[in-house]
């Protein structure tokens, strides 16, 4: 055999059985469980110990934990200390709080007292040009039921107005000339704004205010009030000129030219006398709140220093 291996990078060959151990059967020669781990490839691992190979280890589940429906969670809570402070600065708001509604409250009390009225136009509400409330204002503080009452009953006025605006339409119609027709239109619109202004605005704020000097303006003028609806139902051509309003002497002489036109007349000779009484009926539950209350001696007073 020459010096040198002809094919150096030949493989060896190696034979298994030329291990003592595997001919002798004592022992396990390192190549033990070589046909097990035929398939293991790269983690085959030789056993150089002769013992039994390792166990492959494994990962166990963790058991589940026990649930306990009726345990509590301690909760940290503030100590007696921070509580009783936090009750300090609420009680302390509570007292700042209930003196900004006595002084708010004062405030109010005062400017009633001092007739000061602060109105808000709400009236008509898809255009407001007045103010107009009467089922949130001070009524029941002054004046009970009976005036919201009397203020409600007195708006009869505009029917009136309007039903004559009618009647007098019809009896134009007729050939009695577009003069009256005019002059029922000049009355409405007259009418209804003057009425506003004149008693109804004041018995307003005089049963908002409880002023004697306002309940005072309010008689003058629907005094004036109660004389248009009188003369209104009677009509005579001395004051209104023709058959411009619906009162009872039209009413009359319409019957005998056109009935249909004269029963309008009728109509609204029913409606001026309904407005009348109910104008009269109106002035006296006033009044008699008037004298009740004191008002009419404050006025006398107020009267006599101003004459002094």
């Amino acid at each position: 055999m020459s010096g040198y291996d002809s094919n150096p990078f030949a493989d060896e060959e190696v034979n298994p059985f030329a291990d003592p151990a595997v001919r002798g059967g004592s022992g396990k020669s390192n190549y033990s469980g070589a046909a097990a781990g035929a398939g293991a490839g790269a983690f085959y691992m030789p056993n150089n110990n002769g013992g039994a190979p390792p166990a492959t280890s494994k990962l166990q589940p963790l058991p589940p934990e026990p649930y306990d429906r009726s345990a509590t969670v301690d909760i940290p809570l503030d100590s007696a200390q921070d509580l009783r402070a936090k009750e300090k600065e609420l009680e302390a708001r509570e007292a700042e709080l209930r003196k900004r509604e006595q002084d708010l409250k004062r405030k109010e009390d005062a400017i009633k007292r001092a007739g000061i009225v602060i109105e808000e136009k709400n009236w008509p509400s898809f255009f407001p040009i007045i103010h107009h409330d009467i089922g949130k204002e001070y009524f029941q503080d002054y004046c009970g039921n009976f005036i919201p009452q009397n203020v409600r009953y007195s708006t009869g006025l505009v029917v009136c107005l309007l039903w004559n605006v009618v009647a007098v339409t019809s009896a134009w119609l007729k050939g009695e000339g577009i003069t009256i027709w005019l002059l029922s239109i000049i009355y409405l619109i007259a009418g209804v704004p003057g009425g506003y202004v004149m008693w109804y605005k004041p018995l307003y704020n005089a049963a908002r205010t409880d002023s004697a000097l306002k309940f005072g303006w309010f008689f003058l003028s629907y005094m004036f009030h109660i004389g248009f609806c009188v003369l209104a139902a009677v009509a005579p051509p001395i004051i209104f000129k023709g058959n411009s309003l619906a009162g009872i002497l039209p009413a009359l002489e319409f019957l005998s030219i056109n009935f249909m036109v004269g029963i309008f007349y009728f109509i609204g000779f029913g409606l001026f006398c309904v407005e009348s009484l109910v104008s009269i009926w109106v002035i006296q539950q006033v009044y008699m709140y008037f004298r009740g209350s004191g008002k009419a001696a404050e006025m006398k007073r107020q009267a006599m220093m101003s004459a002094l």
